[in-house]
């Protein structure tokens, strides 16, 4: 995959994702933000650390981190998690299966397929390895909306009654 094309599949993969927002509603975007915002500077936190060990690789080698994984995490990985947890919050099992089952498909599937067009590749470390990598970050999201959920709910209630 030339570099040129790669930066188109970057800007498609932030575009179309992000034209899905309007039909959350702003109530569940504003509920849910917080926690995808922090559950997405961890991620890049994270993604650094698996660039430095090499975990994976980008076939052509972009210089900057803006061409690399960025368009990824402000792209599908922040949307998806406020989907995620608009369509699940509230039922852990359920939330716990959906992650599941994108976290698979993005670990063993899209993965492949990327190695197959010379995207990107896993290096250092194995699918199940990467499926794992994701499905923590998905228990850590949901830790995150709760406590989210009790402090808005706290302060409104504090609100309500006058309580400083």
């Amino acid at each position: 995959m030339t570099i040129k094309i790669q930066r188109l599949v970057n800007i498609a993969l932030i575009l179309l994702t992000w034209l899905t927002l309007p039909f959350m509603g702003g109530r569940n975007l504003k509920r849910f933000l917080p926690a995808t915002i922090i559950i997405v500077l961890f991620e890049i936190i994270n993604g650094m650390i698996g660039k430095r060990r090499h975990w994976w690789f980008f076939y052509n080698k972009p210089q900057s981190h803006l061409f690399g994984e960025f368009p990824y995490y402000i792209g599908p990985f922040f949307v998806n998690s406020l989907w995620i947890l608009k369509w699940t919050f509230g039922n852990f099992k359920k939330f716990l299966l959906f992650n599941a089952i994108l976290n698979f498909t993005f670990a063993f599937l899209i993965s492949r397929f990327s190695r197959k067009i010379k995207y990107w590749s896993l290096d250092r470390i194995n699918e199940f390895q990467f499926f794992l990598y994701y499905f923590y970050k998905a228990l850590i999201l949901y830790g995150v909306q709760i406590l989210f959920e009790r402090f808005y709910s706290q302060k409104a209630k504090r609100k309500f009654f006058g309580i400083n």
